[in-house]
Order: structure tokens, then C-alpha cells, then sequence
């Protein structure tokens, strides 16, 4: 028994010990390179950096922080160091003069578990890659052809709503809710081909999809912490919605194929986007690689994401 205690307590010892020379090592190394920063720095704590100065709602406190440090700082969330631009001038540089400089995404663990690996032109780093998705994405999923091809659902649903108007009059009508129903039951057309909105296990997967993308892992910022997002099981919810999720839409994307081989026996074809993205993959239209996963990573953030306000 006391010999398990020593093994236990070893190296919680040992860990406090290494955190205890690596403050001053970290605060040393800081301030002699304090000089070398052209930016205004926000002073920060070893380690964490400036992570607890963002409290629950980061974009005020980065207001807040503008306010008395100006409009053009650096602060470091963790290991992380980021530029933080608060005025239209700074933004309009970063944005349009220097876009090609500012292009490219941080390497998130959470959102690249649950995008395929980072495939979704908002998590994919800058590259080939990246502009190869774009462009299938603005030219084939979003131009003013195919936005206007998809106008009968507009017109079908829109009126259906009308009617369920109608028929509730004489009593109070969540107008805001009929709208968020209207919308759910659009995209899901547009993007899936039916409605899922109904269901709900696929509510409860958007919700727990949406609450782990603005999820802090600690992992991120803090790469030798790691391990506590395992700890709090992070890593263990993540696993399980991203196996969720790509479950879902494998059997979405099945649905499409079988509908497939019925049109192909004489059967009429809808065309939505999932068949949009099927047909690219068949044709081998794209300059890459254009796997089924990068078909799901799509889906789901592009288009799937906006269904999170109906629940």
C-alpha cells in the first residue's frame, strides 16, 4: 500500500517541481525579448499567457483591452502569440492589403476532429487545398444558377408556412419560431434532400457539434497540457460526436447513392447538394483528390450548421 502511494505522489511531485523552474525560465525569457517586439504587448503570465484576461465573453474584453493598450496589440493565449486590430484602418491592412499574409487558420484540435481533419474550407489551412474547395464551393454550391435553382423548395415551404398561419388564427402565433422552422426545413432540403430537423437525436448531435466548436482546448495554446483535455474529457465528447456525426452523414451520403441507381432506372432526379458534390467525385472533375470525407466535411459546417438555431 505505501509503496503504491509513492508511485501515486512521485510524480504529481515531480510535475510541481518542473512547473516551479519553468515560470522563472519562461518570465526571463520573456522580458529579454520584450525589446524585440514591434508590437504593443500586453503584459501576460508565464504559461497561460493572457487566457484569463478573456473571461466568458473574449470580444468585450478585447474591447475593453483596445481601449487601453490601442488599437493594435499582441497578446499570447498561451504559447499562442495573436495580433489583436480594433479600428477600420487596421482591419481594412489585414484584410484587403495584406490578406495574403493574414490567410492562413490556427491549427485547432477540436474543430479539426470534427471537420475531417481540418477539409472545410473554415478550418483548412491556406493552400491548394483550401482554394480547390473554394472554388467547388462558389462555383458549383453557390452561384446565382444554383442559388435560383432551388427556389421551388423556397416558394413550397413558404407557403406551407402561410397555410399553418392560417389555420392558427383566433390564437397566439410564435412568429419567430415558425420562421427558425422554415429555415430548417430549407437548408435541410437544399443541402440533404429531406428533412432531419424532426428528429431528435439529430438536434441533440447539432447541439453537442456547436457547444465543442466554441469549446477552449487547452491543448491548443498550451500544447504540453494537452492531457488535461483528456482529463476533463474533452477529448473523450469529441471523439464521440465526431463518430456521431460521420455515421450521419455516411448514411445521408448511402441515401443519395441509392437514389442515384434508381434515377439511372428511369426514376426523375432533384438534384440537392449532396448530389452536387457526389456527381464532382464521380465525374473526377476536381484538380485533387475529392474524397467522401472532404463531401461530410463540407455539409457539415458550410451548410448542416446553420440548422443549430432551430433547436
Amino acid at each position: 500500500m505505501f509503496l503504491s502511494f509513492q508511485f501515486l505522489v512521485f510524480p504529481l511531485v515531480a510535475f510541481l517541481v518542473l512547473l516551479l523552474l519553468l515560470i522563472p525560465v519562461q518570465w526571463l525569457s520573456s522580458t529579454s525579448t520584450k525589446q524585440k517586439n514591434t508590437l504593443p504587448s500586453i503584459p501576460k503570465f508565464p504559461i497561460i499567457g493572457n487566457l484569463h484576461q478573456l473571461g466568458s465573453a473574449p470580444h468585450l474584453s478585447l474591447r475593453a483591452l483596445s481601449k487601453k493598450h490601442g488599437s493594435l496589440m499582441l497578446i499570447h493565449l498561451g504559447s499562442v502569440p495573436v495580433v489583436v486590430v480594433s479600428s477600420a484602418e487596421g482591419a481594412r491592412a489585414v484584410l484587403k492589403t495584406h490578406d495574403l499574409i493574414f490567410s492562413n487558420r490556427p491549427k485547432l484540435s477540436i474543430p479539426a476532429k470534427l471537420t475531417y481533419g481540418a477539409k472545410d474550407i473554415g478550418f483548412a489551412p491556406y493552400g491548394e487545398y483550401w482554394r480547390q474547395v473554394k472554388s467547388i464551393t462558389v462555383v458549383h454550391l453557390l452561384s446565382r444558377k444554383r442559388v435560383r435553382s432551388f427556389r421551388s423548395i423556397r416558394e413550397r415551404e413558404t407557403i406551407s408556412m402561410i397555410d399553418m398561419m392560417g389555420k392558427t388564427r383566433g390564437s397566439v402565433v410564435d412568429l419567430s419560431e415558425m420562421i427558425i422552422s422554415l429555415t430548417n426545413n430549407i437548408i435541410c432540403q437544399v443541402a440533404l434532400g429531406r428533412i432531419y430537423g424532426d428528429y431528435k437525436k439529430f438536434k441533440e448531435l447539432l447541439v453537442a457539434f456547436q457547444n465543442l466548436l466554441g469549446v477552449m482546448s487547452v491543448g491548443s495554446y498550451i500544447p504540453w497540457l494537452s492531457w488535461v483535455d483528456w482529463l476533463r474529457g474533452l477529448e473523450g465528447r469529441t471523439n464521440k460526436v465526431a463518430k456521431e456525426l460521420n455515421e450521419f452523414f455516411d448514411g445521408v451520403i448511402e441515401e443519395h447513392i441509392n437514389k442515384n441507381k434508381m434515377v439511372n432506372d428511369g426514376n426523375e432526379k432533384d438534384n440537392d447538394l449532396v448530389d452536387i458534390l457526389l456527381d464532382i467525385q464521380r465525374d473526377d472533375t476536381a484538380d485533387f483528390k475529392f474524397e467522401r470525407d472532404t463531401i461530410k466535411a463540407v455539409i457539415s459546417v458550410r451548410f448542416i450548421v446553420c440548422l443549430l438555431k432551430v433547436v
